[in-house]
């Protein structure tokens, strides 16, 4: 069985960017530039994605177990 991940990575500063951007940035469990981490492939998390995608770069990735 295949779980789908996405490694996302914050590429650019949150410094000066609208509140709840950040905010969105925080729930994702970002807290540094270019802080890399692995969160589900879900609706929730596509949706934040998709808010702040400016600021991150996004991989899809197949976990095998």
């Amino acid at each position: 069985m295949s779980d789908k991940k996405l490694r996302l990575t914050l590429t650019k500063s949150i410094s000066g960017r609208i509140p709840v951007h950040t905010a969105t940035i925080a729930a994702l469990g970002l807290k540094r530039l270019n802080q890399v981490i692995e969160v589900k492939d879900n609706a929730a998390m596509r949706g934040m994605i998709k808010q702040v995608a400016y600021l991150l770069k996004v991989e899809e990735i197949d976990h095998v177990s």
